[in-house]
């Protein structure tokens, strides 16, 4: 039987650990022979309607490590941009490839496709949420600290597809997450009524508010795509919640600083801050490309 990875409630807790050892195996290989041909004569396509850098390029290049091919699906340049529908889309690319990895708007339009297809369906960004993102930070969290037991996350900024899957993730793994953003900017209520495990949860307007105890101090940019037009105005709302030196007086030495990148160095976060000694976010961005490979590993039944 398919699966999909649309958001990563899709997964149990025991499969995320599954998938982190099979992480943590292909990691560990990658550095003796970066070919590992477990997709061998499959074929998957990337549709992408939003820019990307990490994104593209890791899953890429783990489909190619794993001995697959990729064939990449500008937005603009398929029948979809001039309305053919998505079931129709879909019902013909199953005729063609093996699986399906989309970055795009609306969280529905990747439901849709993972309706109509006969192959596993990535969710790799919607506007509500970001599971491969967090698949790989929840690997470096537990990578650097080495277990995920008695961590206490504080994410500060824009309640955004990030910050919604950070929640989930967490409330799946038992991790007590606070977040701190504007009034304006909390998470979506779509999503936290889906929290089951609501004592895990606590919101605040205060960015000082969870910062002492904090394991890991997570932001994200205060402008994501199609919010371009706010940015200034964002930019005013958001200042006070810029991850500063002076914000991070009180921390605990051993904290780890994340961003999931591009960040707007300056912005959400100072330089000082994202090249000091506390920062993972390159180590965080390079487990995009191991937790991928695991994933699809995991997805088509190898390892």
């Amino acid at each position: 039987m398919k699966r999909d990875f649309l958001r990563i409630k899709d997964l149990t807790r025991d499969e995320i650990y599954k998938i982190f050892d099979i992480t943590k195996k292909l990691k560990n290989q990658r550095k003796k022979n970066r070919i590992f041909p477990v997709l061998k004569g499959l074929s998957i396509g990337l549709l992408f309607t939003k820019p990307s850098t990490r994104t593209r390029v890791s899953f890429e290049v783990a489909i190619y490590e794993l001995g697959g091919n990729s064939i990449y699906l500008s937005g603009e340049t398929t029948q979809i941009s001039r309305g053919e529908t998505v079931k129709d889309t879909a019902k013909v690319l199953s005729r063609y490839i093996d699986g399906l990895i989309i970055r795009t708007y609306e969280q529905e339009e990747v439901e849709e496709f993972a309706k109509w297809s006969n192959f596993p369906v990535i969710n790799a960004l919607t506007d509500l949420l970001h599971p491969c993102q967090v698949l790989a930070d929840f690997f470096t969290i537990y990578e650097k600290k080495g277990t995920l037991k008695n961590i206490k996350i504080t994410y500060i900024g824009d309640g955004n597809n990030v910050c919604h899957s950070l929640i989930l993730g967490a409330d799946l793994l038992g991790i007590e997450i606070r977040i701190s953003c504007p009034e304006k900017y909390m998470p979506s209520e779509k999503i936290l009524k889906q929290v089951e495990n609501k004592n895990l949860v606590k919101i605040d307007t205060n960015p000082e508010r969870f910062i002492q105890d904090a394991d890991v101090i997570y932001t994200d940019t205060w402008v994501s795509m199609g919010d371009e037009k706010e940015a200034e105005e964002r930019k005013k709302i958001f200042k006070s919640y810029q991850v500063n030196r002076k914000l991070l007086e009180s921390t605990k030495k051993d904290f780890i600083f994340m961003h999931c990148l591009p960040a707007h160095r300056g912005w959400e976060v100072e330089d000082e801050i994202i090249d000091g000694k506390n920062s993972v976010v390159f180590d965080q961005a390079e487990n995009r490309l191991h937790t991928q490979k695991a994933l699809l590993c995991f997805l088509y039944h190898k390892l």
